[in-house]
């Protein structure tokens, strides 16, 4: 086999990404997956790409508007190139208000939306009839709209990904024993943050258990919801995903336990389209969590040619194109735009 220019370590939607960008400008990649793709947490159902809300501003806050601005293209992209729907609608999501005090800050976080998104899109109070029949109940009658938060559908985005990266002349390589070559991209999700910490001798972050609910709902449409904890998220296919639990204590990462339960009770009891809506499946599987709760980026301090992309938690979807692309800035251009908080040194 002709040595790549290019090795990525990891089938979830970090190493899909970067492999992607990486080839799209022309590098020859080979992304190595040991077990499947998605096989961690980008292997979920939920697929809820949502911003920080627009205040107290910082370079995270600022990465991840650039991302989600950044996201209908480039997903429109991966489409284009591997004929594979990733799912992905900018739909808007609606929160409601319980109470004057939360009116007030909601007002306030729009005005910071006009400054700090510019145009871009609008953080607005909306009248919770006007989404009667889907939306919770709003105990002051109002609706938090933006129009920032989209969704699309994990596995169907992974999968789109391969497509469009073997139609670009790389390869996507399921073998546990496969051995990496030319410079190298470590994007191994929860198991690679164990694996990090060994190396460092210190912890680097840790798995956190999540599990969701996926429902038999047509609501394509629809705005997602974000009420109670509950991310609530209408796919184009039909289905409605629920999620999720957030676990730091737990003993098999993948097996859907009684935690997952009462969000089930919740939603159908918070949103009246999935009272009596058949339940498809149960979702349990293990997000990436660095110390730093940022993503996890850059060169491999001791390794030259080695780099680190994880700690994704739950918004590896949503930073994904952004990941990528500042990943294969400095992996084929030495070009360092990371910003501060996200390098690998601010977990060390």
């Amino acid at each position: 086999m002709a040595i790549a220019e290019v090795t990525v370590m990891g089938g979830g939607i970090f190493g899909l990404a970067i492999a992607w960008e990486c080839c799209r400008r022309g590098a020859a990649v080979r992304l190595i997956e040991r077990e499947r793709i998605g096989a961690g947490s980008s292997g979920g159902i939920v697929g809820a790409l949502a911003p920080h809300v627009p205040e107290q501003w910082n370079p995270k806050k600022q990465f991840q508007l650039e991302s989600l601005l950044m996201a209908e293209a480039f997903w429109q992209g991966v489409s284009r190139a591997g004929g594979v729907d990733p799912g992905y609608g900018r739909l808007g999501r609606l929160q409601p208000v319980g109470d004057d005090a939360a009116l007030a800050l909601a007002q306030e976080r729009g005005r910071g939306a006009e400054d700090l998104w510019r145009g871009q899109a609008v953080w607005r109070l909306v009248r919770g009839d006007a989404h009667h029949g889907w939306a919770p109940e709003s105990a002051t009658g109002w609706l938090i709209e933006d129009t920032l938060s989209a969704r699309l559908h994990p596995r169907r985005a992974s999968q789109a990904l391969v497509a469009a990266i073997r139609a670009n002349g790389g390869a996507v390589e399921i073998d546990a024993a496969a051995e990496p070559d030319g410079r190298v991209v470590w994007a191994t999700g929860a198991p690679g943050l164990d694996d990090l910490s060994a190396a460092f001798g210190r912890a680097v972050g840790a798995g956190v258990k999540g599990q969701a609910a996926l429902f038999a709902c047509d609501a394509a449409g629809r705005p997602q919801l974000f009420a109670d904890g509950l991310h609530v998220v209408p796919h184009s296919d039909g289905t409605v995903a629920v999620g999720s639990t957030s676990e730091r204590e737990f003993e098999d990462g993948r097996a859907v336990d009684d935690r997952l339960q009462p969000l089930i009770d919740k939603v159908r009891i918070l949103c009246p389209a999935l009272a009596r809506a058949p339940l498809l499946e149960r979702w349990a599987g293990v997000r990436p969590r660095s110390k730093s709760r940022a993503p996890m980026l850059g060169g491999w301090p001791g390794r030259d040619g080695h780099f680190i992309a994880n700690g994704g938690f739950k918004i590896g979807f949503g930073m994904a194109p952004k990941v990528a692309e500042v990943m294969a800035d400095l992996v084929l251009e030495g070009r360092d735009a990371i910003p501060a908080g996200f390098r690998v040194e601010d977990n060390l």
